[in-house]
């Protein structure tokens, strides 16, 4: 049978050989952690710098999405406003005269209701444009109880009348405010545009 003798191992240097074998395993340690903290900061480095760039690329793709996204919305608003704005302005030239003339004389009637209880007696004087005149005397004159007359005054528009009763006068005035309607979407129009040009 084969016995082996056990050598143990002993720390206290016996040689200076041992010793100097001691520092230079001790300088290899220090030099493989400095090789590791090199490593290790330059990887930290590496990724902050991957960050930063990350980082960098979704601010400029944010902003140019945001950019895309306001183009987007004020091609869509001013398509909309070129689609509108003729629909509107046609509506104040052409639809709203036409109720105005097809209410007007509803609207003299509404006016005189109040007055008529009590000025009945008085002799009642409705001026309006020429094309208005069938229309109110269907409405007014012919129902009226009390001495009434229709006169022609070309100097009112379609939408305008006035008239008198005793002491009392009124002016129904449709034309001045389809005439602010139209003001006010021009108004709104110039405005929109301005600030398209404004937005590029």
């Amino acid at each position: 049978m084969i016995s082996r003798v056990l050598k143990l191992e002993t720390f206290t240097p016996a040689d200076p050989d041992l010793t100097r074998d001691n520092v230079t395993d001790t300088e290899a340690e220090e030099g493989r952690l400095a090789a590791y903290e090199q490593g290790y900061s330059a990887g930290w480095d590496d990724a902050v710098a991957a960050q930063d760039a990350d980082l960098t690329r979704l601010r400029n793709e944010l902003g140019q999405n945001l950019q895309d996204l306001a183009f987007t919305y004020h091609e869509a608003h001013s398509h909309v406003l070129r689609t509108l704005e003729p629909l509107l302005r046609d509506m104040v030239a052409k639809v709203l005269p036409a109720v105005a003339r097809e209410t007007l004389g509803q609207m003299v009637v509404e006016q005189l209701r109040p007055l008529v209880a009590d000025l009945a007696d008085a002799p009642l004087s409705i001026l309006t444009h020429p094309d208005n005149v069938a229309m109110i005397e269907d409405l007014v004159i012919v129902h009226a109880k009390f001495p009434a007359e229709v006169r022609v005054d070309p100097t009112l528009g379609p939408g305008q009348a006035q008239f008198r009763i005793g002491p009392t006068e009124r002016v129904i005035d449709l034309d001045g405010v389809i005439a602010a309607i139209a003001g006010a979407v021009s108004g709104f129009f110039d405005i929109e545009k301005q600030e398209l040009k404004s937005h590029g």
